[in-house]
C-alpha cells in the first residue's frame, strides 16, 4: 500500500489496473457503438495502440476505451480527426497543469505552516 492507502502498482489486481488490456475489438465495438473497421482505422491513425494477445487479437485497456469514447463524442460533434487529436492534447496539457498547480499549492501550504 502507498501512503494514500491505494495499492502499490505491484499490489493491484489486474481488474484494478486501468491500463491492463482486457477488452476485445468486438467488446469495444459493442460498448461504444463503433464498427470494428472504425476501431482498426483509429489504430492505423495512431489514436490508440491496443496490445495484442498471444494469438494476435487486439486487446484494449479501460484507459483506451475511455479515450475512444472521447474520440467518438468529439467526432459525433463534427470535429475532424486532426481536431480531435488537438482537443485531446490540450485536455492532457490542462490536466498536467492542474496537477502542477495542486502540487505547488500543497508545497506553499506546507511552508506557510
Amino acid at each position: 500500500m502507498t501512503q494514500d492507502n491505494t495499492p502499490a502498482p505491484g499490489d493491484r489486481s489486474p481488474w484494478e489496473d486501468r491500463s491492463a488490456p482486457f477488452y476485445t475489438i468486438g467488446q469495444v465495438s459493442e460498448l461504444l457503438g463503433l464498427t470494428p473497421a472504425a476501431l482498426r482505422r483509429l489504430e492505423a491513425e495512431d489514436v490508440v495502440t491496443p496490445e495484442r494477445s498471444g494469438g494476435g487479437q487486439r486487446r484494449y485497456s479501460r484507459d483506451e476505451v475511455e479515450l475512444l469514447r472521447q474520440v467518438k463524442e468529439l467526432a459525433d460533434e463534427g470535429i475532424t480527426l486532426p481536431g480531435v487529436r488537438k482537443v485531446l492534447e490540450l485536455r492532457q496539457q490542462v490536466g498536467e497543469l492542474e496537477d502542477e498547480i495542486a502540487t505547488l499549492r500543497q508545497e506553499r501550504s506546507e511552508t506557510d505552516t
